[in-house]
């Protein structure tokens, strides 16, 4: 069931609603409208929080009572943490925590947002806030023979300053549906998500959202020489397909590309993965389900420049008509690759998108790839790898990214490991000499499509599924980039060129 979000100025003790969630900042001190609650206890909050363990930690939430004294029908203190260390994040946290503690009724209202400090943008945190319940609420029911989803269908923002938090409560709505969209999206099982349906699945969501949507079919990926695409798909019954997105407002301030992988479900082909590998491999497509999801609210969000996104989509199947190793494949920019492995897959396709992508000019591309098990070993599940040919473009993307909570880290691409990914036989090979570095060498490979074009290449393989609930993050897909790539849409300034 989708919530709805409105702000109000009324006291916040006398909305009618189920829930009412009070801030409580480390060391037990009250935040916004927790003092109703405390007089709703006869003063005896403080002894109550101290009884039952009660500590303020942020995303901690505590069920109190209410003696019939408020317009709410029960109580639940939501903790921030320390008041002096508040951020933007820590209120995403809260928000989620509330969602989590509220599945069993229809309606709250809270003053959380109303605890942020004047450091803090109000609209950011109501944002923040709204992004918390959302996708702290998330549920992937469509498959349970008997769901019992969330009950919660509505929460109110109560603010002094409402104009302000309705701009952030409004783009938290946007983003975070978004982001569920592409959770939803890479949560499918493969059976059911297919490069055609996959690419259905995008002009559905695109549908009057103020996008041109293009879908190439094999015949036409042929005459637009996209020999990674059509070889990777090569060994599937399920044929593949690339769709491009133009966001193209009035008036456009500069043109940025975005490329995602879209792996509906990846084997390793003739190098086959072992079944444990396998498992997860549904969620190989979540970087193009992040550009399509981010594609879908550009107009909402007001986005001024204009964005062209590609996501070519592919099953790739062991079969007698699969590519082998030591195949040679030929990409749109003429470039051609020996195909050592073919589990190295991701890279293949990505070439021809980001060539075509680099052929639209833009003024700079961010591509998101599931693309390499070696980023996971630098950095773990929680964060995603950054490279970039372009340090001041790279720098815009990574301040994005720490905005919304989406934590990346830069990594190099060494030139002298170049070397490592040269071919006797062709341009380039797609995989390297060595065992070591393979999330650089892998960033390399990608390099050589996107010629002079300020670009970033975000490595998502570990953030883009949790193998466990934390915080706002849910089991399995997360929407990773959706929020991200908004960010960078919406603040975008136009790279120099060097």
């Amino acid at each position: 069931m989708p919530v709805a979000f409105a702000v109000s100025t009324a006291p916040a003790d006398q909305v009618k609603a189920d829930l009412l969630a009070v801030p409580v900042f480390a060391g037990n001190l009250l935040g916004p409208g927790a003092d109703a609650v405390d007089r709703a206890l006869g003063g005896g909050l403080a002894a109550f929080m101290t009884e039952a363990g009660f500590e303020a930690k942020t995303g901690q939430t505590l069920a109190v009572p209410t003696n019939g004294a408020l317009g709410a029908s029960a109580a639940v203190l939501v903790g921030l943490g320390a008041r002096d260390e508040l951020t933007v994040d820590a209120f995403r946290k809260a928000g989620a925590a509330l969602a989590k503690g509220a599945t069993k009724v229809a309606s709250v209202v809270t003053t959380l947002a109303e605890a942020a400090p004047a450091a803090l943008d109000r609209a950011e945190v109501g944002q923040a806030v709204v992004e918390g319940v959302l996708l702290g609420g998330y549920e992937f029911l469509g498959y349970k023979s008997a769901p019992m989803p969330s009950k919660l269908a509505e929460v109110t923002l109560v603010s002094r300053a409402a104009a302000t938090l309705r701009r952030g409560v409004e783009r938290g709505a946007t983003v975070g549906s978004a982001a569920i969209w592409a959770r939803d999206i890479v949560n499918t099982p493969a059976k059911d998500l297919s490069p055609v349906e996959f690419a259905k699945s995008a002009q559905r969501l695109l549908r009057g959202k103020g996008v041109k949507v293009d879908v190439l079919d094999e015949a036409a990926l042929k005459r637009e020489r996209c020999g990674g695409i059509l070889g990777v798909g090569m060994g599937s019954q399920q044929p593949p397909r690339l769709v491009k997105m133009t966001y193209a407002p009035t008036g456009a301030r500069g043109t940025l590309a975005l490329v995602g992988k879209g792996v509906v479900f990846d084997s390793g082909g003739l190098s086959l993965k072992p079944a444990g590998g396998m498992e997860t491999m549904k969620t190989d497509m979540a970087g193009a389900a992040a550009v399509i999801a981010t594609m879908s609210v550009l107009r909402d969000l007001g986005v001024k420049a204009k964005v062209v996104a590609f996501t070519p989509m592919v099953e790739n199947m062991p079969s007698g008509t699969a590519i082998r190793p030591g195949d040679v494949l030929t990409f749109r920019n003429g470039k051609t690759a020996e195909v050592l492995n073919t589990d190295a897959e991701g890279r293949l396709i990505l070439a021809d998108a980001l060539a075509l992508a680099a052929e639209a000019k833009p003024d700079a591309i961010v591509d998101l790839a599931t693309l390499t098990g070696a980023c996971m070993v630098a950095l773990g599940e929680r964060i995603a790898g950054l490279m970039t040919n372009d340090e001041p473009w790279g720098d815009q993307v990574r301040a994005a990214a720490d905005q919304v909570g989406e934590p990346v880290w830069p990594l190099p691409l060494p030139k002298d490991y170049e070397k490592l990914i040269e071919s006797e036989l062709a341009d380039i090979r797609n995989t390297a000499t060595s065992t070591y570095g393979g999330a650089l060498t892998a960033g390399l490979f990608l390099q050589h499509f996107v010629g002079e074009v300020p670009w970033v290449h975000l490595d998502i393989a570990g953030p883009s599924r949790a193998p466990s609930d934390n915080g706002y993050v849910r089991k399995g897909g997360t929407g990773f980039g959706v929020r991200t790539l908004a960010e960078v849409a919406t603040r975008f300034r136009k790279p120099r060129r060097k």
